[in-house]
């Protein structure tokens, strides 16, 4: 009798204020990184970030998934976007090289000072980072599907 009461399964309703009461995180309670989620470079970059940032503050999203293709529309941006990563802080979006260096702003040192390059002109900025976007799928390769980085802490992507 102990062994069929012990295999039993009991499911208890949940009382709605709880419910109620749940919040998804969002893009104003934490910065959120939006990065290609097929591409081994971006895949790599989530990787570096997670092991150097300063503290768990930083979501992740990809562009592919809802909830990237959500924010990439509430901040202007076309749903089919893959042109770069984009860094969502304080409601407003910071896209290719400036993301880029506004992340390392929240990386430990060394990695930290990278953000002094903001100082080079935005256009000057970007013409790298655009070389290095256009190419990324030829020199790093692409994933069939969109996936998490492997061993990461699935709460921390949208």
């Amino acid at each position: 009798m102990g062994k069929a009461l012990f295999l039993t399964i009991v499911c208890i309703p949940c009382p709605k204020f709880i419910i109620s009461n749940f919040k998804m995180p969002t893009d104003e309670e934490y910065a959120v990184v939006l990065f290609d989620g097929v591409c081994h470079l971006c895949d790599g970059a989530v990787r570096f970030i997670l092991r150097r940032e300063n503290s768990t503050l930083l979501r992740f999203a990809p562009l592919q998934s809802e909830a990237g293709k959500a924010l990439l529309m509430k901040y202007g941006y076309p749903e089919n976007y893959l042109d770069g990563m984009i860094f969502i802080e304080n409601k407003r979006a910071h896209n290719r090289s400036s993301a880029c260096l506004r992340i390392a702003g929240k990386l430990k040192l060394p990695w930290r000072f990278l953000v002094v390059l903001l100082l080079v002109p935005k256009p000057l900025r970007d013409l790298v980072y655009r070389m290095v976007a256009v190419a990324r799928y030829r020199w790093f390769g692409k994933k069939e599907v969109c996936s998490l980085p492997q061993g990461e802490d699935p709460a921390r992507f949208l």
